[in-house]
């Protein structure tokens, strides 16, 4: 089934040096249940393509169909992570995950056995009553993948959330994030600009060009799961990870 359709989407920025073309002549479909990577360098418009999924900004024009339908607004259909945690400091771990139950005006209690069962999933259990200062980075980052899991979205927007992360707490977390989508299906669309991480998560990766952001290509990764590590080291990855980056850059110049 369809769940996103783009169709010849622009996203141009007025700053006050001028007109900026974050995204250009964008098209991309995904299907329902599908783990879908951005990967580009710095500057390429994966974020921007992200916030106009998720309804936090419109596109300057083109087609943005969500369930065959434009999408004007943020909906709870759709679950957003963040590349900083963003966790609300005077509240502890399971406070925060509950935070968007509290603003869509659900039931509280009713959701706090799901809150304590999503930190359960995410290896938090135990630490429900911890502030963040008391969490490591990747402690708080899985606090914020509970938190946008609580309203069962169908959609989990994630924009570089492992970034910040050391290199061994960003492989943890990846396959973390993968058991999890394995467990509870949903349609995931990840930014990063690490090519290793984009293929090891997706089903497919988009590659874009540098701004104005373009779809280069748009790779299928046939690698069986549950993906392992071991996996970098093989003849098929190394080929789509030389694939990705030719089409990104051909001597230091986007392919169009």
């Amino acid at each position: 089934m369809l769940k996103i359709k783009i169709e010849h989407l622009f996203k141009i920025y007025n700053s006050r040096s001028g007109r900026v073309s974050a995204l250009e002549d964008v098209n991309l479909e995904i299907q329902q249940n599908e783990f879908i990577t951005l990967v580009g360098p710095s500057g390429c418009g994966k974020s921007t393509l992200l916030k106009i999924i998720g309804a936090l900004i419109r596109p300057t024009r083109g087609t943005f169909l969500y369930d065959g339908k434009p999408l004007l607004q943020p909906t709870r259909d759709v679950g957003i992570v963040f590349q900083e945690p963003v966790l609300l400091p005077w509240r502890a771990a399971l406070d925060n995950v509950l935070l968007p139950a509290e603003i869509l005006g659900l039931d509280i209690e009713e959701g706090r056995p799901r809150a304590m069962d999503l930190l359960k999933l995410v290896g938090l259990e135990g630490f429900e009553a911890s502030y963040p200062r008391e969490l490591s980075g990747g402690m708080q980052q899985r606090v914020a993948l509970s938190r946008a899991l609580i309203h069962n979205p169908s959609v989990l927007l994630m924009d570089e959330p492992f970034a910040a992360l050391d290199a061994m707490t960003r492989e943890e977390l990846g396959f973390e994030l993968l058991r999890i989508w394995n467990t509870h299906k949903k349609t995931v669309v990840f930014v990063t600009h690490n090519i290793v991480e984009a293929i090891l998560l997706a089903d497919r990766v988009v590659a874009m060009s540098p701004r104005p952001g373009r779809i280069a290509k748009i790779l299928k990764i046939e690698l069986p799961r549950p993906r392992t590590l071991e996996m970098e080291f093989t003849p098929k990855f190394k080929t789509y990870s030389d694939e990705i980056r030719s089409v990104i850059y051909h001597n230091g110049t986007a392919v169009a």
